[in-house]
């Protein structure tokens, strides 16, 4: 996916500021970049992925692209024992396919969102799992999914075409506790 569609999936939803931002399952870093882009130099991200690898690579990309950007790489698997400070948002980005407990995450990651936190997602727009994308669900899914766990209506913000099933969309939904 090319960095323009990446930053349209997410612009609706980053306000650029001194805002505290965590990007679970952040990969090779293509949203994590686009995070930083939109969010401004005073964006403070956290960035969890479980492959080091990944991580070295988002560092020499925003070493390139963003030298002294304030972020910081975690090595860990975001579904499990997650520590981080309270935040004004979290991205998942083709990650919350992933989480099959998908209940017992999101109330494990309320705990690091402020009152009013963002969460966004960008997701495949299908409840049909397969080896890659083992546990999708479409935007109705996840809209009734986050009323469930004390989150504002989910707001479509784009959608995308992919070569996989219907395409991708992006959401964000506000977490109201």
């Amino acid at each position: 996916m090319e960095a323009a569609q990446i930053e349209q999936l997410i612009s609706g939803a980053i306000t650029p500021g001194n805002f505290a931002w965590a990007d679970l399952g952040s990969g090779a870093g293509a949203f994590t970049l686009a995070l930083r882009k939109l969010g401004g130099p005073e964006i403070k991200i956290y960035s969890v992925d479980s492959q080091i690898s990944k991580l070295r690579e988002q560092e020499e990309l925003f070493c390139t692209n963003f030298p002294g950007a304030n972020i910081k790489f975690i090595e860990q698997d975001f579904t499990v024992d997650l520590s981080l400070p309270i935040l004004d948002g979290i991205l998942m980005a083709n990650s919350l396919h992933f989480v099959r407990r998908k209940n017992q995450f999101l109330d494990s990651i309320t705990q690091f969102l402020k009152p009013g936190g963002k969460l966004l997602i960008v997701e495949y727009d299908t409840d049909r799992g397969n080896s890659f994308v083992p546990y999708p669900l479409t935007f109705y899914r996840l809209s009734k999914l986050l009323r469930q766990h004390d989150f504002s209506d989910p707001e479509l913000l784009a959608t995308a075409p992919s070569k996989y099933e219907k395409g991708m969309y992006s959401a964000v939904a506000t977490w109201l506790e």
